[in-house]
């Protein structure tokens, strides 16, 4: 499964970034062997960033996203894509990985 991070930093070991716009990278990482490639946030500093942002991770083909905070257009833009997003995470990007994959294991399981 391929996810898409939105990070403090450009490491697995980095803090999720609570601002989904305007964070300074985000991580494209496969869930299964943690290989991951950082893209650059060329929006942070604009306006409209979350709507572009948003956008840019549909054209990447992420099935999921992992974000401290994100406003309401930029949700309903990766929702409406077919993109899980999974909000209010507060820990570093390995570990929310790990959450994430749990909860969607759990899920399954109750399907």
């Amino acid at each position: 499964m391929k996810f898409g991070v939105i990070s403090e930093g450009e490491g697995l070991d980095s803090l999720v970034a609570e601002d989904f716009g305007h964070a300074p990278c985000f991580l494209i990482v496969d869930s299964d062997t943690l290989d991951y490639t950082v893209v650059d946030n060329e929006y942070a500093n604009g306006e409209g960033a979350g709507y572009k942002v948003a956008k840019a991770i549909v054209g990447l083909g992420v099935d999921v996203v992992i974000v401290g905070g994100i406003g309401t257009h930029g949700l309903k833009i990766l929702q409406d894509a077919g993109i899980r997003v999974f909000y209010d995470m507060d820990d570093t990007v390995e570990n929310c990985i790990k959450e994430v994959k749990d909860r969607l294991e759990l899920e399954k399981k109750f399907e």
